[in-house]
Formats: C-alpha cells, sequence, structure tokens
C-alpha cells in the first residue's frame, strides 16, 4: 500500500520533474535516425532472445521479450516508479516519522530535487536496462520490458562509429540475458527482491539521514566522483546491520552480470564481429557509470564494483574449466547455490559445497 503523497519522504513528482531537466535533450533525439529505432531494437532483442536460449538453455516462463525504445525522461519516469516501489517498506517507516508541518514540505521537496539530480545525470548514460519489478496492481503492459534509451545509443555509434546493426544486437544480448536470468529461474525474481527488502528494511526511518546522505551524493557527484560506486544510495544511509545481505545481495550480482557478459560475448560471437570493440569501450565506460546502466540497481546499491564484475567472470570460467561450459547451471538450482563473495574469489571452495559433479 502506497502512503498518501504528502507523507511520504520523497517529492516523487518533483524528482521526476527535475530529473527531467537535469538530463536535458539529446539532439540527436530529433534525428531522422531515431526513427528506425523502434523496429531494430524490436527485431534484435527477439533475435538475441532466441541466440541466449540457445547458448544458457535458460528461457523465459513469461513469454517473448518485449522491447521498449525511450527517451531519457521516458527512462527517468520509469525509474522513478520502479525506485519508489523498492523502497515503499521504507518510505512506509519514514511517513511515519515525518512531522505533520511545513518543515515535512520542505525536507520531502529537498529529497525530491537530490533523488532527481541523481536520476537525470545517470540517464545520460544508460543504454538499456531489463526492468525486473512487477507490481500485481498495476497494468502488465508497462512491465516486464527491456528498454532501450534512443538518444544514447545514437551518441555512442555516432561518437566511435559503430555498425548500428551489429551494436544494437549486442546491447539486446546483454539486457536479455538478464530477463532470462530473472524469467526462466523461477525463485530468482523473489529471491533478488527479498534480499532488497531486506536492505532496504534494515535502514534507520530517520528522514533527516536520507536527506543529508542525498546532499552528500550529490556534492559527490559534482566533484566527479560516482556516489554509487561504493554501495549505492543504501551504502550512504546503511548501518553495519546491513552488512551481512548486501554482501549476499553483491555475490548474487556479480554471479548474474559475469554470466551476462559471458554469455553476451558467446552468444553474439557469429553475429556481432565487432563485439570485443564495444566490449573494450563499454567496459572503460563502466569504470566511470559502475556497470551496464542497469541504474535503479546501482541507485539502491545492488550494483558491484567493476572488480567484483570481473570476480563473477573469473569465477564462470574457473568453474567451466573444472566442470565444463555447464558447469554454471548449478547456480540456477536455488537460493542455497549461489555463490558467496568468498567463494567468487576461491571457486573451488563453491564447487566442494554443491558437489559439483567431476
Amino acid at each position: 500500500m502506497t502512503e498518501p503523497v504528502d507523507r511520504e519522504p520523497v517529492n516523487w513528482e518533483l524528482a521526476a520533474r527535475v530529473a527531467a531537466r537535469v538530463a536535458g535533450t539529446d539532439p540527436l533525439a530529433r534525428s531522422y535516425h531515431y526513427a528506425s529505432l523502434e523496429a531494430d531494437f524490436a527485431e534484435a532483442t527477439a533475435r538475441a532472445e532466441a541466440l541466449v536460449a540457445e547458448e544458457t538453455g535458460l528461457t523465459s516462463l513469461a513469454g517473448p521479450a518485449r522491447a521498449r525504445v525511450t527517451d531519457r525522461s521516458g527512462w527517468v519516469a520509469a525509474n522513478v516508479a520502479s525506485f519508489r516501489r523498492l523502497v515503499s517498506p521504507l518510505t512506509r517507516r519514514m511517513a511515519e516519522r515525518m512531522p505533520a508541518a511545513p518543515v515535512a514540505a520542505v525536507s520531502r521537496n529537498a529529497a525530491g530535487v537530490q533523488v532527481g539530480t541523481l536520476l537525470g545525470w545517470m540517464s545520460t548514460r544508460v543504454l538499456g536496462q531489463y526492468d525486473l519489478l512487477l507490481v500485481e496492481d498495476e497494468s502488465a503492459e508497462d512491465q516486464d520490458i527491456v528498454y532501450y534509451v534512443g538518444p544514447n545509443v545514437l551518441a555512442l555509434e555516432k561518437r566511435y562509429a559503430f555498425p548500428p546493426g551489429q551494436f544494437r544486437l549486442w546491447l539486446a544480448l546483454h539486457e536479455v540475458t538478464h530477463r532470462a536470468q530473472f524469467t526462466g529461474v523461477d525463485w530468482m525474481r523473489d529471491y533478488f527482491v527479498g534480499l532488497v527488502h531486506s536492505a532496504v528494511e534494515a535502514v534507520d526511518p530517520d528522514p533527516r539521514r536520507l536527506l543529508e546522505g542525498l546532499r552528500r551524493a550529490v556534492d559527490e557527484m559534482r566533484s566527479g566522483h560516482n556516489p554509487l560506486a561504493d554501495g549505492g544510495l543504501l551504502g550512504i544511509l546503511a548501518g553495519d546491520e546491513q552488512a551481512a545481505v548486501m554482501r549476499r545481495v553483491q555475490a548474487l550480482m556479480s554471479v548474474l552480470e559475469g554470466h551476462g557478459d559471458v554469455t553476451m560475448d558467446r552468444a553474439g560471437a557469429g553475429a556481432v564481429p565487432e563485439a570485443e570493440r564495444f566490449s573494450r569501450v563499454l567496459r572503460q565506460r563502466r569504470q566511470q557509470q559502475g556497470g551496464l546502466g542497469r541504474a535503479i540497481r546501482q541507485i539502491v546499491g545492488l550494483e558491484a564494483k567493476l572488480r567484483q564484475y570481473e570476480e563473477g567472470e573469473r569465477f564462470i570460467h574457473a568453474i567451466e574449466a573444472a566442470n565444463g561450459r555447464r558447469a554454471i547451471d548449478r547456480v540456477w538450482e536455488g537460493p542455497g547455490s549461489v555463490p558467496t563473495l568468498d567463494e567468487l574469489r576461491a571457486p573451488h571452495l563453491w564447487l566442494e559445497r554443491v558437489a559439483a559433479p567431476v
């Protein structure tokens, strides 16, 4: 149940407006090239889904993937909605502490400005994103979507002279891999959301702490540092109680991202000749933004650091070297099969624990 708008600690409508202003409008959004994106990504997403299923053996239980090309403002709107749903357990508790006084409105608006500034900044960098959150009382039409931010895709293609057909398929491969992980593994979505809610519920619900954390994050952003790279917004707000659950979340995300990278490269091997160059450019870009643009997860601290992405890939290569290309399938058996951060760094410990066949 959503709190009354005037009782929530963040003015989400203001956040969306501020984010749209910070995001700005890329000139390429008005380019004649923009018109081709919808059809191209629909085709690329369908093709990517078939390639990913063949490579991983994961078949979505939710039907075919649906692609949606959006501009920065559209991405912001989708992520404000997702973020609002994701942190609702925290905002409900914060609402109970919000005083019924003018200062409460000032605090809500200040938080809205800070959240909007962060989202607007991130919207200039995101290329694609799978929206994994589902809400029972909302339209299915606007859920389980693979988003592509058209102006940003066009800008990157222009800057690096990327062949559009190849690059768009390459992007689709990674996003569709994530969808396969969450819709092809029947327990994954609930497990992931449960971990997030556990982390959110452990945050101190004092609205002042939220506002102070947001201000600090924006100050860091303006000084050139990614404020979300070391644990996201939850990292700013979190106390010691969250350390264990955040380690579990980061371990899971490292495995999923590593699997996404490996799958993208392999599934596209014959179809994307320039995949190595795309990967090199995006990895350099990732060092600045902390991920493949799954920004809603990064905001709440679910994007592991670059080092942990690399650990995810190394983990997969190590267990494959020991047990073959389908060794990763043991991870999909249940939450108990997800490696810990320690096992990511010492894959033989995971192999011993899950008793993978030799």
